[in-house]
């Protein structure tokens, strides 16, 4: 059976007969509002549109062109790009539930669906909140209080500091009683956000003081907790679902050690190498844990596993549906948002823990639009060109945009989850790489050959995974991509050539034509390197510079699709040209160059490298040097909060700071000045 089966087949996965129902139970919902956006709103609508649901968009001014704003039933404008403005504003939406007649809310992930203030206010709007109740969302929505619950319940805890108490010196005398290295946490955040690990006592002030201020700008809490950090740890989650007749059951556990600065970048179900007896701990523990709390609907108790001891030890719950949730579904054949929606009108679980099984393995690679070669800066832009691989049984493609879109400054860089199975681990591997070859995608930045790399990683691939593994491995894993070989050049030159025939109307392709006898000289510069290939007719056909040896060719370009015969051996690649950028996919790799233009002037660049300049909209958190300040190479200028994240910026060599552009919480333009820093 395949995992990621069809609508129709997930139809007719799930019971024949439905189990009995307890007598609150009411009829599917008619209409319901979905307050999110992208992938996950995408996601919903699916599942809604195959039970017969109708469905309520709701967008800011940047998304007003979305692909889920295009896919729902009808849609209504918030308002501005900032989610404050727009996402956030909960009587904006029950508003637009009111007037539209959706009967129910469903929050995604992300935004309100973790606010227990929210889902009260939906409940006294006579609106049903598609998550778990306000007191399930209360109690676990604090990380402390949380861990106090889960102590009671037999639940078992890192050894870490819980209390209210918040007084720094309080704090830092808690980390030297747990002992080094600590994790300190945002007691009410999630993602990554407000969390760093800190080795020594010495360092704990700064890192204390950055988790807050983080915290505080994410969550508007700035409380924390402290825990030991363990230092080879797994971070293995259970996906729980409750109903209000009181079943529960989990749906096995997802892996996501995986990660970089606590986000997650791959999640697999079920875990490699992890003992049936542990599973079905973890399992209890987490079933355990939503009863603790009176829950219902779809939520994720996550652990951490202590690779050296085998002990695992309970870290928090989301009270929602999961970025990860494909996977599991991949393995278990159903449905969760299906799930999520008849729970909501009162019916019972689909099916019994004893119904449940694991079939296979599944992957999931989130693709960002981030540049790994720049410390992971989200990249912005239009998304010139976007070809994912084909959809099927074994590959699913959770995404929100399509080609032309933008990714704004205002939201998560995600472009889209990719999703894999296989009978086996090994066989979802292999389809995860194929999968990522043939993703394609211009106009921003991505993590897609940084996905690849993981996946080709040894540790990775015999699952010998802890949450360590990327930092471990990051020099391999972020190698400059190889020089193009003389065939991929070769194909970029004839790409070039025929491309400049059928825009022969430029002043600066006049010079060459197909049906001519001139030899034309390509040049491309990658980096440092120059690289220059000659093209001509020869014998009424074409002849291409390969290595410095020619070759007789034949080529063909319709449209982006470019097919060359060289030597016998026929090639198909896909071209794309953005401005002088020139991209080229074959043979599963990735080529990017830039042309050079022949005719266009060079211009002196006007600033060196001292003057350094903002990688994309965001806000000053802190100056971290003064004026006159002298400062090695690597040393931190400032801090810049952009999507969300901390970002510092370093000083570009030895030298001196002239002068700062900006002051602490103003807020810069991508390509912005930010620093006059004279380079020794």
């Amino acid at each position: 059976m395949h995992a990621y089966p069809t609508p129709e087949q997930l139809q007719q996965a799930l019971p024949q007969s439905d189990p009995p129902q307890p007598p609150n139970v009411r009829p599917l919902f008619g209409k319901i509002l979905i307050a999110n956006r992208g992938e996950i709103a995408c996601r919903v609508i699916r599942t809604a549109r195959l039970l017969g649901i109708a469905t309520v968009a709701v967008y800011s001014d940047a998304d007003r062109d979305a692909r889920f704003v295009k896919l729902a039933d009808e849609a209504w404008r918030l308002g501005p790009a900032p989610a404050a403005d727009s996402y956030l504003k909960a009587d904006t939406l029950l508003e637009i539930a009111r007037q539209s007649g959706a009967e129910a809310i469903h929050p995604g992930y992300g935004f309100l669906s973790e606010n227990a203030a929210f889902a009260d206010a939906c409940a006294q709007a006579g609106v049903v909140f598609i998550g778990p109740p306000s007191a399930a969302i209360a109690a676990m929505g604090s990380k402390s209080a949380a861990k106090t619950l889960m102590e009671k319940a037999g639940v078992p805890l890192v050894p870490g500091y819980h209390g209210d108490a918040q007084d720094p010196a309080l704090l830092a005398a808690e980390a030297t009683r747990i002992g080094y290295p600590v994790l300190i946490k945002a007691s009410a955040g999630g993602g990554g956000k407000g969390m760093r690990i800190v080795e020594t006592a010495a360092d704990f002030p700064a890192a204390l003081t950055s988790c807050q201020r983080e915290a505080r700008a994410s969550f508007g809490d700035d409380k924390v907790l402290i825990e030991k950090y363990l230092t080879r740890p797994r971070h293995v989650e259970i996906q729980v679902f409750a109903d209000s007749a009181g079943g529960c059951v989990y749906l096995f556990e997802r892996d996501c050690s995986v990660q970089r600065r606590h986000q997650k970048v791959l999640e697999e179900a079920p875990a490699p190498n992890l003992p049936a007896a542990t599973r079905k701990a973890m399992g209890e523990a987490a079933v355990a844990a939503a009863r603790a709390v009176g829950y219902v609907g779809a939520g994720t108790v996550e652990f951490i596993l202590d690779v050296d001891s085998g002990h695992f030890y309970f870290m928090e719950m989301n009270t929602r549906l999961q970025v990860e949730h494909p996977v599991t579904e991949m393995i278990c054949g159903q449905d969760l948002v299906e799930w999520q929606l008849k729970v909501a009108c009162g019916q019972r679980l689909p099916l019994a823990q004893h119904e449940l099984a694991i079939r296979g393995h599944s992957i999931e690679a989130r693709i960002y639009a981030e540049d790994p070669d720049k410390g992971f800066l989200p990249a912005t832009g239009t998304l010139v060109h976007l070809a994912p691989p084909a959809e099927g049984a074994r590959v699913r493609i959770d995404t929100g945009v399509t080609e032309g879109d933008s990714i704004s400054p205002y939201y998560d860089p995600m472009i889209a989850k990719l999703i894999v199975w296989g009978e086996t681990r090994e066989a979802a591997l292999r389809q995860l790489d194929a999968a990522l070859a043939s993703y394609q995608v211009v106009g921003v930045a991505t993590n897609i050959r940084f996905l690849r790399r993981i996946a080709g990683n040894a540790d990775f691939a015999t699952g010998r995974v802890d949450t360590g593994l990327i930092a471990r491995h990051l020099d391999t894993l972020l190698l400059p991509p190889a020089a193009p070989t003389p065939e991929a050049l070769a194909l970029l030159a004839l790409g070039e050539v025929l491309a400049s025939a059928e825009n022969s109307d430029a002043p600066c392709q006049a010079s060459w034509r197909l049906n001519g006898t001139h030899t034309r000289r390509v040049r491309f510069e990658q980096g440092d390197a120059v690289f220059d290939i000659g093209v001509r007719r020869e014998n009424g056909g074409l002849a291409v510079e390969v290595g410095g040896q020619w070759q007789p060719a034949e080529a063909t370009l319709a449209g982006k699709v470019l097919t060359v015969t060289l030597d016998g051996k026929r090639v198909n690649a896909t071209r794309v040209s953005q401005g002088l950028k020139r991209v080229l996919f074959v043979d599963g790799e990735q080529i990017c160059v830039d042309y050079v233009d022949p005719y266009a002037f060079e211009e002196e660049a006007t600033h060196g490298e001292a003057h350094l300049t903002a990688p994309m909209p965001g806000r000053v958190v802190a100056l971290l040097a003064k004026t006159g300040d002298r400062l090695a190479r690597g040393e931190p200028l400032m801090i810049l909060e952009a999507m969300k994240m901390e970002h510092t910026l370093c000083a570009p060599a030895d030298g001196v700071v002239k002068a700062f552009y900006f002051a602490q919480d103003e807020q810069v333009s991508d390509g912005d000045e930010l620093v006059d820093f004279e380079a020794d």
